[in-house]
């Protein structure tokens, strides 16, 4: 089928699961849940063509370890990695829809080649800049993790310290919960933070690119 936005239902999903995340509420809307949230999903993955093939994340919370035994994930999302090694995202929650492109938490060999490129003036600048050119177009910065000080071998007051820090960097974009959402325009504008971020990345895959460990070495993604 083809993709004709996400339904205003699939929002309403996650604002009845954040208010009452337990098993019985996840039976009783399970429906809810494959017909306006996965379905959807699926359909836009289907149509994204080369910034694909993306996988949906299983909506079950991992409670082993953690402090919070809800069981559920109060969002849906779905993530691809390119050949280059760039990561492509999307969810929706209750608030609305985000979207990014670029290197979420990179493996120790990621993040030795991404320090030394940003290290070099002519790389780091070149980074920089393209980091800037993006804000520009309104998207915004980020990684998921960061250090509170310069990484080790490093001065703290690096003219790139900001990039430095970080163990990732991706571009992105969030929007509020709106009514384009619902119809099939919000395939082109949420590609277009993909296409934003395109130089961004591409000097990731160039300079970083794919980690070469193996899962179990780093957590994975």
């Amino acid at each position: 089928m083809a993709f004709n936005g996400f339904p205003a239902e699939a929002f309403d999903f996650f604002e009845r699961l954040t208010a009452d995340n337990s098993r019985t509420f996840w039976q009783a809307n399970k429906g809810v849940y494959e017909q306006s949230v996965k379905q959807p999903i699926t359909e836009f993955v289907e149509a994204i063509g080369d910034y694909g093939p993306l996988h949906m994340f299983r909506p079950y919370r991992d409670v082993r370890f953690a402090k919070d035994k809800t069981p559920y994930k109060e969002n849906a999302g779905a993530y691809g990695e390119s050949q280059g090694g760039t990561g492509y995202y999307i969810h929706l929650s209750t608030t609305g829809i985000f979207a990014g492109a670029g290197y979420y938490n990179m493996a120790s060999d990621q993040l030795e080649r991404f320090r030394a490129a940003l290290d070099a003036d002519a790389t780091g600048s070149e980074l920089e800049g393209l980091a800037r050119a993006c804000e520009k177009k309104g998207l915004t910065l980020g990684s998921m993790t960061a250090l509170k000080t310069a990484p080790r071998g490093f001065p703290k007051d690096h003219p790139r310290i900001e990039f430095l820090r970080r163990k990732g960097l991706f571009a992105g974009k969030e929007w509020p919960l709106a009514k384009w959402m619902h119809a099939k325009q919000a395939l082109p504008k949420i590609m277009a933070v993909w296409h934003d971020a395109a130089e961004l990345t591409a000097w990731l895959d160039t300079h970083v690119g794919p980690s070469t460990l193996p899962p179990e070495d780093w957590g994975g993604r």
